[in-house]
């Protein structure tokens, strides 16, 4: 019969080889559970394990740790809940694999789900997404792509440090989630890599982005269904297509979005600056309770924008008419130069018009030294302090 001592023994042997303990904490390392750091050696299943032991662990804290190197992941789904805080520490680089095809349809390539008190700090993601931006632009039959890092039903996150670079669509997805900070990440994409966002927010609740970089070939920053309490602050955009709520009203029954706010932060050179944009067709969905505040713009093509006529190849927008009511809106101390004529363009919708839009102290000029314009269309709402170009509310 085997002792208790013995099994104490025992127990402390797998700690070491698997897991150290440091107080009320306990440190599982990928590379003791298989992972090879060599970039070639599928490290799938010993981060998996690896996730399973730490979930499982009933303690404070428990940390995932990644050494330095650079560990081969194909699709990894990492699900809760989870006995205890879970932190994932990447010292080195997770790299997807080079073939586009490896991925196939899953949507999505690292998958943390239903996890509440997560932490993921600092590392690098590779997703290899140039082979699929090929294929989409050769025209072929092309699998639908994964997203880098997809956080579904995750409470209380917090993302830190991160680099995300060449991600086959979106970099880095909130979705279905509450109180999730991120914080000193950079994404990089070249500018013409296809609906590569940088951060997709949407269902979700307490989300504040800060002090980042993005540089990708969609949206800096996309602003779904459902957003709620969304605060932005720091970051630089561009090349992208700028920090854009929607496109919102594709379907019907759609939630809202309301009190986001975006201040000190600079666009240089993206497509767009700050982008409110709906379908043309009917919605029960609303924006309301937005602030822009303190931004400049460096040679952005359309720096204020609201488009309520999206409506790709003019099909499913019976009325033309975008259902979606946009209220309450301010831009205050905008400053810098636009790449187009037309600097602010408020093209709302004439089934339901823009109302309390606010302008405070706005200065955008444009680049070729001629008169910046500004463009009106179904819109109501108030200024104040120096408008440029010349206020058409």
């Amino acid at each position: 019969m085997i002792s208790q001592i013995s099994i104490i023994l025992l127990f402390h042997f797998i700690l070491s080889w698997f897991g150290h303990a440091e107080g009320a904490s306990l440190t599982f390392n990928v590379v003791k559970f298989g992972a090879k750091p060599d970039g070639n050696t599928d490290s799938t299943q010993p981060f998996l394990r690896a996730w399973a032991s730490a979930c499982a662990a009933a303690t404070t804290t428990t940390t995932i740790y990644v050494p330095k190197g650079r560990y081969l992941l194909r699709s990894a789904e990492f699900r809760g809940p989870c006995k205890s805080r879970i932190k994932v520490q990447i010292d080195g680089t997770l790299v997807a694999p080079m073939d586009h095809r490896a991925l196939q349809n899953s949507d999505y390539w690292i998958l943390f789900i239903q996890v509440n008190r997560i932490s993921v700090f600092g590392g690098n993601l590779d997703a290899k997404g140039a082979g699929l931006w090929s294929c989409k632009t050769s025209g072929q039959s092309c699998p639908t792509g994964a997203r880098s890092i997809t956080f579904n039903w995750v409470n209380d996150a917090q993302i830190s440090g991160l680099t995300s670079i060449n991600s086959q669509l979106m970099h880095l997805v909130i979705n279905s989630c509450k109180n999730v900070k991120v914080s000193n990440v950079k994404i990089i994409a070249p500018d013409l890599s296809p609906n590569t966002d940088g951060i997709h927010v949407q269902s979700s609740t307490g989300v504040t982005i800060t002090n980042s970089i993005i540089k990708t070939g969609d949206d800096c920053i996309s602003i779904g269904p459902g957003t709620r309490n969304l605060w932005i602050e720091k970051i630089q955009c561009g090349p992208g297509h700028g920090i854009s709520i929607g496109s919102l009203g594709r379907n019907f029954d759609e939630d809202g979005v309301e009190n986001v706010t975006v201040i000190n932060s600079v666009f240089s050179g993206s497509d767009n600056g700050l982008r409110i944009k709906t379908w043309a067709r009917p919605s029960k969905g609303f924006v309301r309770n937005v602030s822009y505040r303190n931004i400049v713009m460096k040679n952005v093509d359309n720096p204020i924008i609201i488009d309520q006529n999206y409506c790709p190849n003019n099909q499913g927008c019976p009325s033309q008419g975008s259902g979606i009511k946009i209220s309450q809106v301010t831009y205050q101390n905008i400053v810098g130069t636009s790449a187009t004529q037309v600097a602010m363009r408020f093209d709302c919708s004439h089934t339901n018009p823009c109302s309390g839009i606010k302008l405070r102290d706005i200065k955008l000029t444009y680049l070729k030294k001629t008169k910046a314009q500004s463009f009106c269309k179904n819109v109501a709402g108030s200024s104040g302090g120096v408008i440029m170009p010349e206020n058409c509310l």
